[in-house]
């Protein structure tokens, strides 16, 4: 049986409504007692916000079966930064939350990371003061490279572009396509990469994610990739399904 990484927008939901037999899935997954977890590179939500927000949509889902690309950036910086741990960050109280759980403190004026996530309120000091830091020496850290969300909704990758532009630095993104998202994934699932697969709706980071961690994919066709892009790409899926009634038949079938 293996152990499932799932895309949430495009493959549950979309916008805030439920994606056709994607209630039925994600029973079916819950019923089975399956190992899976919902990835999204969105930082700015708790697994609980999200929880809420599936529930919202008709479809229950425990906390524990989220992971965020803040979670995701919590776990690399644990890894990276030893005892140096001062962290200016742009970004929620999600992003916030998931840095001091690892035992970072936050500040303006003298940080060893420079660690960007999503918010409403980016603005010019935050430019400004981002840049200072990253030329002073502070590494530049990123939860997703992604430019825009849902409806055109700016995305890191966005706000990244100023800083990046005022400092001649590129910002490590830790979310997809960074196959360190999918590893860390598989460390909270106790599950190895020949045991996993990914299932996600876009070419450019779900499945090159996957891909590049080793594991088995699956294209679901309900978001943002669609079949007559597929020769655009040098890697192909594994599988490719038309919606999450698709994806539960195979995964009945061959998983």
């Amino acid at each position: 049986m293996k152990s499932l990484l799932i895309d949430i927008d495009g493959v549950i939901l979309s916008g805030e409504a439920p994606l056709p037999g994607a209630p039925e899935l994600v029973a079916w997954l819950l019923e089975s007692e399956r190992k899976f977890l919902f990835l999204t590179n969105y930082p700015s939500q708790t697994p609980a916000d999200l929880a809420g927000r599936m529930a919202g949509s008709g479809i229950p889902v425990p906390p524990d079966r989220f992971f965020t690309s803040a979670m995701a950036t919590a776990e690399f910086l644990s890894m990276q930064a030893g005892t140096r741990r001062r962290a200016f960050v742009v970004g929620e109280g999600a992003l916030v939350h998931e840095l001091y759980n690892v035992g970072f403190t936050i500040s303006e004026n003298d940080a060893d990371f420079v660690v960007l996530g999503e918010t409403r309120h980016y603005n010019f000091e935050m430019i400004q003061r981002a840049s200072q830091l990253i030329k002073k020496g502070a590494r530049f850290i990123a939860t997703n490279p992604d430019v825009a969300g849902p409806s055109g909704r700016p995305s890191c990758g966005s706000f990244a572009a100023p800083i990046e532009r005022i400092t001649g630095k590129r910002p490590f993104y830790v979310g997809k396509p960074n196959a360190f998202m999918m590893r860390a994934g598989l460390k909270r699932l106790a599950a190895h990469s020949a045991e996993a697969c990914m299932i996600g709706d876009n070419m450019e980071t779900d499945i090159i994610a996957g891909v590049q961690a080793g594991i088995v994919t699956i294209l679901v066709l309900s978001g943002v990739s669609s079949e007559d892009q597929l020769d655009r790409f040098a890697y192909r899926p594994d599988y490719v399904v038309r919606d999450a009634f698709a994806l539960r038949e195979l995964l009945t079938r061959s998983f």
